[in-house]
């Protein structure tokens, strides 16, 4: 699974002339998830992101977490974070989970974060969205579950 989180002054997402989701201070979370992605992935994921230290403490440092500031988050599905682009000149996507396991790991990171007390504001799941992102800093992070994944003793 993969977020791409930006800590942001405001966020929204509208589909069409609606409005589905918006944000003031907080992070804008764009979320991949891959066909080999479990309730873990999304579970760990939804922790590390909340814990991520990007927001400035009163020293002006990166101290303190979402958590901390009690900002807001936008998670938003976007599947092209698994586009592969290595090859010719149009993105495979071939990585990226079939939508319905997608959806459900989408709504397992969502709860994940709010189970944490955070105020969540979404995306809509397979339409066409209208993002915008007003950057704070800016701050980008792409954060990856795969490399954190435990290893089966076993094998």
């Amino acid at each position: 699974m993969r977020a791409l989180v930006q800590r942001v002054s405001s966020g929204k997402v509208m589909v069409g002339d609606e409005v589905v989701g918006s944000i003031g201070p907080g992070m804008v979370v764009l979320l991949g998830v891959a066909a080999d992605d479990t309730k873990w992935d999304a579970e760990w994921l939804a922790n590390k992101t909340a814990n991520l230290r990007i927001f400035e403490d009163e020293a002006e440092r990166m101290n303190l977490s979402i958590l901390e500031t009690k900002g807001e988050a936008l998670v938003v599905p976007q599947f092209t974070l698994y586009g592969d682009c290595r090859r010719g000149r149009r993105p495979s996507f071939d990585k990226a989970a079939p939508p319905a396991m997608a959806e459900e790991l989408y709504l397992c990171f969502v709860e994940g974060l709010q189970s944490l007390g955070i105020p969540v504001a979404t995306g809509r799941f397979q339409a066409f969205m209208s993002v915008s992102i007003e950057n704070s800093g800016p701050v980008t992070l792409l954060v990856e579950s795969e490399a954190a994944r435990p290893t089966d003793s076993a094998s």
